[in-house]
């Protein structure tokens, strides 16, 4: 068992939370801005038909050993190259065919996407899916996805005839029943209207709120769907999918891992555990590719 942190004061405590709790004020008010004032952001930098370091490719066939392309699903504010510029390279490394998509966008904001409803974003996921295997030939895809990314492949194997088309779902800190969001989500029930104006200009954002009508629906029944492995990577210090046990799946068929548990050094938030965090990347590859898999440690890192 890895030994526990030491003890923090109450005054180094507050300001640990007082930290994240500022950069999802900030997150929000984004939100906020874009969907007030179109057309005010960034172009995104190019779309999923274009080849970054060697994945969107849709000349890659896939190898025997590594059988089945990998479709990775950003999360929420992200789009298909933020997201993936660190672990798409990294899997393309290791031999895989990789792709990225943006789903969720909004009209009049650019770059910031998954922020359209989410089971729309799912029907998006299928077409994209339906693209990859057409492209490969191959039988089946696996799937990575970041936050809300991590999620939606569960609507699109639900409800979306995913089922057949998906050998293995890899959920890195996905929001998979619900998020307080480190409390702030009950704002949306106390400020007057706050819940209705942001239902009906991003409503990508009220569907992964814990309680929502999208999460009954997509956890009614059970977590899983058979013939799919599922991975779910976690970090304890978690403040967007809060709290952050609820990432994990249960049924047949399911590995739920803490990356502290595999390096207890490693200090990843919600955002970087997606986009820049080793040892998720390692343990990640794991569950692509089991037979071959090595063990995640603190060597990740710098591997």
């Amino acid at each position: 068992m890895p030994t526990p942190p030491p003890a923090r004061s109450p005054v180094v405590l507050r300001r640990l939370v007082r930290r994240p709790i500022k950069s999802l004020g900030a997150a929000l008010a984004l939100t906020v801005a874009l969907v007030a004032v179109p057309g005010t952001a960034t172009a995104a930098p190019g779309g999923a038909d274009v080849v970054r370091s060697g994945w969107n490719d849709f000349s890659c066939k896939p190898s025997a050993a590594h059988p089945r392309p990998v479709v990775l699903v950003h999360g929420t504010l992200e789009n298909a190259t933020s997201n993936w510029w660190s672990f798409a390279p990294y899997l393309v490394d290791r031999g895989y065919c990789v792709f990225s998509f943006d789903y969720g966008k909004l009209p009049g904001i650019p770059a910031f996407y998954g922020l359209g409803p989410v089971a729309k974003s799912a029907e998006q996921l299928a077409v994209d899916v339906d693209k990859v295997l057409a492209a490969t030939g191959a039988d089946k895809v696996d799937i990575v996805g970041h936050s809300q990314g991590g999620m939606i492949p569960r609507q699109y194997m639900k409800f979306n005839g995913g089922a057949t088309k998906v050998g293995a779902l890899v959920g890195i800190a996905p929001n998979n029943h619900g998020t307080t969001l480190s409390g702030i989500a009950k704002l949306l029930d106390v400020v007057p209207g706050a819940r209705g104006v942001i239902d009906g200009t991003a409503p990508g954002l009220t569907d992964q709120v814990v309680g929502s009508d999208f999460m009954k629906r997509l956890n009614e029944g059970g977590d899983t769907v058979p013939g799919v492995r599922y991975t779910v990577i976690a970090t304890r210090y978690d403040e967007v999918v809060t709290p952050w046990r609820t990432q994990f799946l249960s049924g047949p068929n399911v590995r739920n891992v803490v990356v502290q548990d595999l390096c207890p050094v490693d200090i990843s938030m919600h955002l970087t555990l997606g986009t820049i965090d080793r040892v998720a990347f390692h343990e990640a590859a794991n569950a692509l590719d089991p037979a071959n898999a090595t063990p995640a440690n603190c060597a990740s890192m710098v591997s």
